[in-house]
C-alpha cells in the first residue's frame, strides 16, 4: 500500500532579536519560541507533533512492538526494600497498570500485616490526576512521624511546590510555596526549613523558617547573592545538626544551627575559597570533614564543633593521588569511605576506638565479580551495627544488600526480577586493560555471553590508538567537576 503523501513541515518564522550581553550582542531569530504563554508558540509546537505523527505513523506498528517488549522485562508490580527511620518501616509499591509509585510505611515491622497495616503516605497516581506532567521532589519527615514536608512538580519544568500533610488525619494543611528545592524539619516537629529557586537565575538561592501551617509567615534566613552557588540544607545523620550549604562547581561552604533550636544563627564552618569544596557530618561533638584543601581527591579530617575553621582540621584519612575519596557515610561506631581506584568504587569500614575520632580500617566490602557499580543505599539509622549498600554490574540487576560490621558478611535483601528468561548465568565480565599511547593503563569492561565467544585475553587486547572509536566502559578516579548534594540525611520517600 502507498502512503499518502505529507504535507511540508511547519516552518517557525524568523523574528530578528538582538540581545547585548557582557559588550557582545547575541542575535536569535527565534527567540520568540521561548514565550510559552504565547499562543503562536503552542500553535507551532502543535504543528510539529503532528507532522511528526506523520511522518512515524508507518512504523506505529513496531513502535508498539517494541514498547510492549521492554514492558515485558520490567516487573510492573514490585516493592522496593523497607527501610527503618525511627519507629517507622518505610517502602515504595508500584502496581501494574499504574504510573507512578505509591509511597508506604508501617509500624515497628518491616513487612505490612494484620498486626502492622499499611499506612499510604503519597500516592502518586491520585497526586497526579488532571495533570499531564507530575513528579515528586523533596521529603523529610518530623522526628515523631507525624508531619511530612514534600514538594510536586505538575508542570515539567523542575519547579517544585511546597506541601505539608497530617500523617495522622491524612489532611494536606492549606498553604503553598512555589519553586522549592531542599527541605528539613527541625528537632520541635514544627519548624521547616526550605531552600527557594531565584524565578531569573533557576537557581536555589534563599534559605526560608516558617512554623507548621503559618507557611504564609516564613522569615527569610539567607540568601546568597553570588549566582554561581546553590543552596542545599539538610540534617546530620545523628539529627543533632542543620546544616546549609552553598556550592558552585568547584567551590562551597557550610553553615550549622543545632536542630534542637531552630530559632537561632547558623554558624559557618570555614568561608568559601575558589576551588576548595568540603561537606561535613557530625558525630560526639566533632565535624567530620571531607575536604579537597590538599588535593583534588579529597581527604578526611576532623575538628570541633565549638571552633571548626580550617586552623583547628585534623587529620583522619590523608589525601592520595590514586586513590578517590568520593564521601564518608558516618555511623555512632563505624564510618564507610566511600572511595575510587583504579575506576572502580570501593567501600571500605572503619571502626571507631571510642567516642573520639581515633578509628583504624577494619575491612573492606569484597564484591563478587570484576567489573561492577556500589554506592551507599538509604541508612537512616545512625546507631547500627549494619550498612547497606546496592550493587550491580553488567551481568547482576540492582541489588541491595546489608553488610554487618560484626560478622563482616553481606545478606541479600533484594534483587530486580527480570521477566521475560533473563538468566544471568548464561554472562560473564571482565574488567582488562589497554595501554594508551602515554603508557596509561586504561581500564576496558567487557561483557559476554559464556556460550557464544571466548573471553578475551589481556594480552590480546589491543592498544588504544589516539582518536579511536573504542570507548572505555569506566569512571576514572579523579577529582574536581560538579559538587554533589549537601552531606545531610533527610529522610527519603
Amino acid at each position: 500500500m502507498t502512503q499518502p503523501p505529507l504535507h511540508d513541515p511547519p516552518i517557525a518564522r524568523n523574528i530578528h532579536t538582538e540581545t547585548p550581553l557582557h559588550g557582545v550582542v547575541l542575535t536569535d531569530d527565534y527567540a520568540w519560541l521561548r514565550d510559552k504563554e504565547n499562543p503562536e508558540v503552542t500553535a507551532y509546537l502543535e504543528a510539529e507533533n503532528a507532522y511528526a505523527e506523520a511522518v512515524m505513523a508507518p512504523l506505529a506498528g513496531l513502535r508498539d512492538d517494541l514498547y510492549q517488549e521492554m514492558l515485558s522485562h520490567i516487573k510492573q508490580t514490585d516493592v522496593s526494600v523497607p527501610f527503618r527511620d525511627g519507629a517507622w518501616w518505610y517502602y515504595t509499591r508500584t502496581e501494574e497498570g499504574l504510573q507512578y509509585a505509591i509511597h508506604c510505611r508501617t509500624h515497628g515491622s518491616p513487612s505490612a500485616t494484620e498486626d502492622t497495616p499499611e499506612q499510604v503516605i503519597l500516592d502518586g497516581n491520585k497526586l497526579a490526576e488532571g495533570h499531564a506532567f507530575f513528579a515528586i521532589g523533596a521529603t523529610d519527615i518530623t522526628d515523631d512521624g507525624r508531619w511530612l514536608a514534600y514538594t510536586t512538580d505538575t508542570t515539567g519544568f523542575r519547579q517544585y511546590t511546597l506541601h505539608i500533610k497530617d500523617l495522622t488525619t491524612g489532611e494536606t494543611l492549606e498553604g503553598e510555596v512555589e519553586r522549592v528545592g531542599s527541605v528539613v524539619w527541625a528537632a520541635d516537629n514544627r519548624t521547616l526549613f526550605y531552600t527557594v529557586e531565584d524565578e531569573e537565575q533557576k537557581r536555589q538561592h534563599q534559605l526560608w523558617r516558617a512554623s507548621r501551617g503559618q507557611l504564609n509567615e516564613a522569615e527569610l534566613v539567607y540568601q546568597d547573592d553570588d549566582e554561581r552557588f546553590n543552596l542545599g540544607a539538610g540534617r546530620t545523620r545523628d539529627g543533632k545538626y542543620l546544616v546549609l550549604e552553598s556550592a558552585s562547581h568547584i567551590t562551597s561552604e557550610s553553615w550549622f544551627l543545632a536542630a534542637e533550636n531552630p530559632n537561632g544563627a547558623f554558624t559557618l564552618i570555614s568561608p568559601r575559597e575558589d576551588k576548595h569544596e568540603y561537606s561535613v557530618d557530625h558525630r560526639n561533638g566533632l565535624w567530620f570533614i571531607r575536604t579537597n584543601d590538599r588535593g583534588r581527591n579529597f581527604r578526611l579530617v576532623t575538628s570541633p564543633v565549638a571552633t571548626p575553621g580550617r586552623e583547628h582540621w585534623t587529620e583522619l584519612i590523608p589525601h592520595r593521588d590514586d586513590v578517590m575519596l568520593e564521601d564518608v557515610d558516618l555511623f555512632a561506631s563505624f564510618f564507610v569511605a566511600c572511595e575510587r581506584e583504579d575506576g572502580l568504587p570501593r567501600l571500605r569500614v572503619w571502626r571507631f576506638d571510642g567516642d573520639g575520632p581515633q578509628a583504624a580500617l577494619n575491612a573492606e566490602i569484597a564484591f563478587p565479580e570484576p567489573a561492577y557499580d556500589a554506592h551507599p543505599h538509604i541508612n537512616c539509622i545512625f546507631d547500627t551495627g549494619t550498612f547497606r549498600y546496592a550493587y550491580q554490574s553488567l551481568v547482576t540487576p540492582s541489588s541491595v544488600f546489608e553488610y554487618d560490621t560484626a560478622t563482616g558478611v553481606s545478606t541479600l535483601l533484594k534483587q530486580v526480577e527480570i521477566p521475560g528468561g533473563f538468566d544471568r548465568t548464561l554472562y560473564a565480565s571482565e574488567r582488562v586493560h589497554a595501554t594508551a599511547p602515554d603508557g596509561m593503563q586504561i581500564p576496558v569492561s567487557l561483557v559476554y555471553r559464556k556460550d557464544k565467544r571466548e573471553p578475551p585475553s589481556e594480552q590480546a587486547l589491543p592498544t588504544v590508538a589516539p582518536n579511536s572509536d573504542v570507548a572505555p566502559v569506566s569512571r576514572p578516579a579523579v577529582g574536581g567537576g560538579a559538587t554533589p548534594p549537601p552531606k545531610t540525611h533527610n529522610r527519603y520517600l
